[in-house]
This record gives C-alpha cells, sequence and structure tokens, in this order.
C-alpha cells in the first residue's frame, strides 16, 4: 500500500475546504433571502444564485431544500448551546440568570440572521422545520432541568417538575429573543427595558422554587 505524497494530501485538503467553503456559502445564501421571505417559498435556483454556484453544485452537499434548512437548525442552536453551558457553570443562580440573558443578547445580535430563520420557522409552512425546531427547544429544555437540579431546593425534586421549571425559563428566553429582534437598531433604551423585564421574570421563578411542593424525585 501507498501512502499519500504530501501533494496529493495537500490537493485532497485545498479540494476539501473549497467544498466546506461552498456548503457554507449556500447555507449564508439561504440565510439573507429568508430575511424577506419564508422558507417554504424560497427556491434551490435562488440559492445557488445568491450563494454564486450553479444549480447542480447544491446536489454536492445536500439532497434537498429540507435538508438545507435541517442544517439552518442545527447551526442555528448548535453555538447558542455552546454559548450558554459557560453561563450555566455558575453556581450562584442570580449570576446564571444575568449571564443567560446577556449571553442570550449578544448571541440574538451576532447570529441575527439565524434567530430571524428560527423566529418565522419555528410556526411556519415546513413541518420538518417545525419538528425540528421543537427537538431542540426540548433537548435545550432537558439540559437546562439537568443543570437546575444541582441548585438547593430543586434537587430534590421531581424530573417532571424540573422540565416544568426550565421549560418556563426556555419560553421566557425564547420569547425575549423573538422581542429583541423586533426591536429597532438604534433603540438600546427599548432593547435594555426587555432586558430588565426578563430578568426580573427569571429571578421571579428562582424565588418562587423553594416553596413549590414537589413530588418526590423520580
Amino acid at each position: 500500500m501507498h501512502s499519500r505524497t504530501p501533494t496529493r494530501e495537500a490537493s485532497l485538503d485545498s479540494r476539501q475546504a473549497r467544498k466546506q467553503r461552498t456548503r457554507e456559502d449556500l447555507l449564508q445564501a439561504a440565510l439573507v433571502l429568508l430575511k424577506d421571505e419564508s422558507f417554504s417559498s424560497l427556491s434551490l435556483r435562488e440559492v445557488t444564485r445568491e450563494a454564486g454556484v450553479v444549480p447542480t453544485a447544491f446536489y454536492r452537499h445536500f439532497t434537498s431544500m429540507e435538508e438545507l434548512g435541517l442544517a439552518l437548525v442545527d447551526e442555528s442552536f448548535r453555538t447558542l448551546r455552546q454559548m450558554i453551558r459557560s453561563a450555566r457553570l455558575e453556581t450562584n443562580p442570580e449570576h446564571v440568570i444575568r449571564s443567560s440573558v446577556q449571553i442570550l443578547v449578544r448571541h440574538v445580535h451576532e447570529h441575527r440572521l439565524h434567530f430571524l430563520f428560527i423566529a418565522r420557522e419555528r410556526f411556519g409552512g415546513v413541518g420538518a422545520l417545525r419538528q425540528a425546531i421543537r427537538t431542540e427547544i426540548r433537548l435545550f429544555t432537558s439540559e437546562l432541568a439537568t443543570d437546575l437540579a444541582r441548585f438547593p431546593y430543586l434537587n430534590t425534586w421531581s424530573t417532571e417538575d424540573l422540565q416544568m421549571i426550565a421549560g418556563l425559563m426556555v419560553h421566557l428566553m425564547v420569547s425575549t429573543a423573538e422581542e429583541i429582534l423586533d426591536v429597532p437598531v438604534a433603540s438600546a433604551e427599548s432593547e435594555d427595558e426587555i432586558v430588565r423585564r426578563v430578568e426580573k421574570q427569571l429571578r421571579l421563578v428562582a424565588v418562587a422554587a423553594p416553596h413549590w411542593r414537589s413530588a418526590s424525585r423520580r
């Protein structure tokens, strides 16, 4: 068996890098177009034209437009989960709330197109995308429920009740992201008011938690 020569390896690496760039260009092109239209109305030709590739090149990366949409859902949630995990390393609930909200707001601004896509398609016309988004939100909720179990008062709660309080928090975060998307770019005061309100709502949930009588943990 012959080993690959450095030149051949470099050629393969270059080809792989070009393929990855094209895939990223297709995803970005779809996000740009989705600022003004729903995914169900988006066509393959529109995406490839925006990405600057021929339509046949699309199928080297995705088998269908639906698969591209699912890739966008995965990409949208992956980086957010990674960022929120760092906030959840805090052991003080007040710090967790403040850090999580700050991270969410920053992430909405840095990945605005992703959030616009998720906000629209969460109730959009493509069933596979709606289901994928719901699955990601459930996963996010389950991860948060697991983390909440290490805090005082919550470490004796049942799995069902941990999922319930985590769901309340995630719902607030999702609603907050959608509100921030609607705030005019120059309106810092409006955004600050949204942040203050959601931090207060999350603190209210945290304050009420010790008084909840959960069933035996299971």
